[in-house]
């Protein structure tokens, strides 16, 4: 089993001379696996060279089988759907999963994000078969011969990890999460972020707690961990409150998973590929004793 990336920054797309080294399209992970099957992470603006690229294949024949795991529906996870061109060769099946939600289904999330006045072509004229399974936290299940777990992450409106198995191998994709820590995200907007130092209420560390607990299970002995590392320490504590990671939590988590080798994702808009390097940099020399990288885009990593 492979990986390929094809969209590793987080929130916008930011293409330019400072991010041309490391990329600029928003999240979007290729998995391939040993069984051919099309199984893809996320739907950032990533996604728009994947779906050109399947066409050349199965795709373009009307032929195509496409299994799409949504972390959640905040914009940079979406944001390239309308674009993947297998949704509108007929013939096709594309299938997408996500956590599911008390007020609303997520059909209508997605069509949502196309309707009139917003893009000029709604999501029912699309031509592939669409399905949609909504998960559980908690939840396993197959997508060919891969077996696929997720988590529940800390993030604003809640986000799911995942974790895809095959033959024995397995890696996990962490995007977005805070750590279990200073604050718990849910379905509320912080309008008073916390106080750096503020500890949450007794009920509120007991659901960090075990959160941490099954994000830690859900990346126990993979050998590659994709992280969400957004932030460097210092912008996490003056933002606490945006869900995000850096990565001293995200080598806190892998050591407590005994994770392999470690892969620096969702890159913040504003970071230049030197500074990418220097956060790379200093990261690995505070963990000699585990391989770390920082995401790339249309690098391949074997699991």
């Amino acid at each position: 089993m492979r990986l390929k990336l094809w969209g590793v920054r987080g929130s916008i797309p930011v293409p330019g001379v400072t991010t041309i080294r490391y990329g600029g399209n928003t999240s979007c992970v290729q998995v391939l696996p040993e069984d051919g099957t099309i199984l893809v992470i996320d739907a950032g603006t990533g996604i728009r060279k994947l779906g050109k690229r399947l066409m050349q294949s199965a795709c373009g024949r009307g032929q195509g089988d496409v299994h799409l795991l949504i972390s959640h529906t905040h914009w940079d996870h979406i944001q390239g759907l309308p674009f993947f061109a297998p949704l509108y060769r007929e013939g096709n099946r594309v299938t997408v999963y996500a956590r599911g939600r008390e007020d609303t289904h997520l059909d209508v999330v997605l069509k949502s994000a196309t309707k009139d006045p917003y893009f000029p072509v709604p999501f029912d004229a699309v031509q592939a078969e669409t399905a949609y399974r909504e998960l559980r936290e908690g939840e396993s299940f197959y997508i060919g011969a891969c077996k696929v777990s997720c988590a529940r992450l800390n993030h604003p409106w809640i986000a799911l990890g995942y974790r895809v198995e095959e033959a024995g191998r397995a890696f996990t994709y962490i995007s977005d999460t805070a750590p279990f820590s200073d604050v718990l995200l849910e379905h509320d907007f912080i309008s008073s972020p916390p106080t750096p130092g503020d500890r949450p209420s007794p009920e509120n560390v007991a659901k960090l707690r075990q959160m941490e607990r099954a994000l830690v299970d859900l990346c126990r002995g993979c050998s590659l961990l994709v992280f969400d590392t957004m932030f460097t320490d210092e912008e996490y504590r003056q933002r606490p409150h945006w869900g995000h990671s850096s990565p001293a939590h995200a080598l806190a988590i892998a050591r407590k998973a005994g994770v392999g080798r470690l892969v620096l994702f969702h890159h913040a808009p504003n970071r230049t590929d030197d500074q990418v390097d220097q956060i790379l940099a200093e990261t690995r020399g505070g963990a000699p004793d585990m391989e770390i990288i920082a995401a790339t885009e249309m690098a391949e990593l074997e699991v």
